[in-house]
């Protein structure tokens, strides 16, 4: 590895019109991350002095999307205000860049590694290897072989099959375009020298813009030796331009997320049916089924088993839950040998600890549900502690909200509440009581008793049940 200091500029000025979005192509997402966000976390691998991204088009947005993100102090935005090529976009973060991090200035030379903001799945043991290839030269790039080099730069070699320039395709003769060794957009430099070769480019091509790969050809010409590396897949430099092209690095990146589960053990029904968009750890022997959604912060223990169509959004699955199909979990945890759904949702702040039941169509928000607690099917628990043991039945709702303000249910252990019940807020059931089919609960409830409240039956003779009108 180089012992000089590594900033990384990621070029992130395009517009993308093929996109044909006003959004910034940069802010499309795979994976529920941007494409900048992917490229940005594989540099922050490499701990660079900086990161140097250069906006133009949406800048605004572009900056403010990252204005959160705990690590945006080490993000140094650059402006592009003219969009006159990668040689040009580069250039304008050249003077930020010196051993001290802080400019250019002090005469002392750096491992500048470009990167484009539009190549989400590069690697960050690619760019390292990179890196470390500039203990040898003044400059690396990334190629790579393809079937179909069609609209991608050429790499060219001479007679003993040293690099010895880059082509464009609007600026390849037919001979060229025959290469199927294609840049990758993802070159390495010595930052004294890239400030040399940059200087000496021109924009007289097809495209009149000042193209970062005519540096390669300065260097050879130049007599500097110039690395070449490859890629582990050619799934790291597949690049987007388009929707279509989007989709199809979106399934790239699933399917080598959905094999590294199944290398720690994981069972999945069909890869090219699961997303998993954010940070995800599932453990060994668990099970998912197909079109299931894992998002954001999401911790699966082992044996878990996560059925068909269900979505799993920041939130912790214990040992042994099971998980039944078409259930929403979000900001939610669940203790060991759970068990929920059909058709249920978790919303945020709801933690169910070891063998709750949580059935079908039931809603929960903000709720703590204790050991061996059961909703079995078609109740709202809300705003609420639910001791442990404590069966709820159908169509039981604890009315949290009076039109202003949420108030608490708090339920004991070992309470009955029948079907049908409506818990006006705030009201406490203390431990063992029992709360009858129908009934509507405003007060205090105490331990061991049966509270009822509902009208009372009445049979009413002579009636006559009525007739569909002729």
């Amino acid at each position: 590895m180089s012992n000089k200091p590594l900033h990384v500029v990621i070029l992130a000025a395009g517009k993308g019109s093929r996109m044909r979005s006003d959004l910034p192509k940069v802010l499309h997402q795979i994976a529920g991350k941007s494409l900048l966000g992917h490229v940005i976390d594989s540099a922050l691998e490499l701990n660079p002095a900086q990161i140097h991204v250069v906006v133009g088009h949406g800048k605004d947005l572009v900056i403010d999307s990252f204005a959160q993100h705990a690590w945006n102090d080490r993000l140094n935005w650059v402006e592009q205000t003219e969009q006159l090529g990668t040689g040009h976009a580069v250039s304008q973060a050249l003077p930020f860049i010196g051993s001290d991090g802080d400019s250019g200035s002090d005469g002392k030379s750096a491992n500048v590694l470009m990167l484009t903001a539009d190549v989400p799945l590069i690697r960050s043991s690619t760019l390292s290897a990179m890196v470390s290839a500039m203990s040898s030269s003044p400059l690396a790039l990334l190629t790579a072989l393809v079937d179909d080099p069609f609209g991608l730069g050429r790499i060219t070699r001479d007679e003993s099959a040293a690099v010895s320039g880059i082509v464009e395709q609007k600026d390849a003769n037919s001979e060229q375009r025959k290469i199927n060794e294609i840049n990758s957009g993802i070159i390495c430099a010595d930052s004294e020298q890239l400030k040399i070769w940059l200087s000496q480019v021109s924009n007289d091509n097809v495209q009149q813009e000042f193209y970062l790969t005519d540096v390669v050809g300065l260097a050879y010409a130049a007599g500097n030796p110039i690395a070449a590396l490859h890629p582990d897949s050619n799934a790291e430099v597949t690049g987007i331009n388009s929707r279509l092209q989007l989709s199809q690095v979106e399934r790239l990146f699933q399917a080598e997320q959905a094999e590294q589960l199944m290398n720690n053990g994981v069972t999945i029904m069909d890869p090219a049916r699961i997303d998993l968009r954010g940070d995800v750890e599932v453990g060994s022997d668990s099970v998912i089924d197909v079109n299931v959604v894992l998002q954001g912060r999401v911790r699966i223990g082992r044996n878990v088993t996560i059925a068909p169509n269900c979505i799993i959004i920041d939130s912790i699955l214990a040992d042994n839950v099971t998980v039944h199909s078409n259930t929403v979990i979000e900001g939610s945890e669940l203790g060991a040998d759970v068990n929920v759904g059909p058709f249920a949702r978790l919303r945020p702040g709801t933690k169910l600890a070891d063998k709750v039941k949580i059935g079908n169509f039931v809603e929960t928000k903000n709720a703590q549900l204790d050991v061996g607690a059961k909703v079995n099917h078609l109740s709202y628990v809300g705003d609420a502690t639910v001791g442990s043991n404590t069966n709820i039945g159908a169509g039981v709702i604890t009315c949290n909200y009076d039109g202003a303000n949420k108030h608490k249910t708090t339920i004991g252990k070992d309470v009955f509440v029948g079907s049908n019940s409506q818990l006006v807020a705030p009201v406490e059931i203390e431990d063992g009581a029992t709360i009858g089919a129908g009934s509507t609960i405003t007060t205090k409830v105490e331990a061991n008793k049966l509270a009822i409240s509902r009208g009372k039956q009445r049979q009413i003779d002579g009636w006559t049940r009525p007739t569909k009108a002729r």
